[in-house]
């Protein structure tokens, strides 16, 4: 059923990239024929994410956005509309300092995890279910209920709109960058979406 949904969902990408060509509005500048090769990715627990693969440090390279509902037409429409979503968050993320220098992620076989977010160091315990791609991580400060995903290059972790601002706000005041909040706040524009970080190794 999954791999005949795949199928249809990529059809209908075609279809969609074929219609669009360089049309205005939310696709405007939007090479649709490229997204359809990674179209799956925006939905978040369509592909597992093993845990032996998670092990290892991430490093940032982008803003990571991804949709939970598996309406089809979401599917179809997803991965360009995760390309608009990124366009529009990257100048945010790029103000706030985010950099593959100081923002990383490591996981270890021991449920631990380290890194930093914009320089502020994080550590705790985590929790990781492959199935899901649902995952939570505990620090002293805060517990945050995320999601895994895979994307063509790596995989990205992503949060809710809220839980995402509670980061944001956190590291912000320990940080003094005032930016932060400022993605945070953006991020609840997105409905139905969870934003974060695309991570390569």
């Amino acid at each position: 059923m999954k791999k005949s949904f795949k199928l249809f969902a990529v059809g209908a990408c075609l279809a969609l990239a074929s219609c669009m060509g360089t049309t205005g509005g939310l696709f405007s500048g939007i090479d649709t024929a490229s997204t359809v090769g990674n179209i799956i990715t925006s939905v978040l627990g369509i592909n597992k994410v093993p845990e032996t693969t998670l092990m290892g440090t991430w490093k940032y390279s982008g803003p990571g956005c991804g949709f939970t509902s598996e309406n089809l037409l979401a599917k179809a429409g997803g991965e360009v509309a995760a390309s608009k979503i990124k366009s529009e968050l990257l100048p945010r993320f790029q103000a706030a300092g985010f950099s593959s220098a100081n923002t990383y992620f490591t996981f270890k076989e021991d449920k631990t995890f380290s890194g930093k977010v914009d320089g502020q160091s994080l550590s705790g315990t985590y929790t990781y279910n492959p199935t899901t791609g649902q995952i939570n991580l505990k620090t002293l400060l805060l517990s945050l209920n995320g999601y895994i995903n895979t994307t063509t290059k790596g995989i990205s972790l992503l949060f809710e709109s809220k839980k995402l601002l509670t980061v944001m706000q956190t590291i912000g005041m320990a940080s003094g960058n005032t930016t932060l909040a400022t993605v945070g706040e953006l991020s609840k524009n997105y409905d139905g979406v969870r934003i974060g970080f695309d991570l390569t190794r």
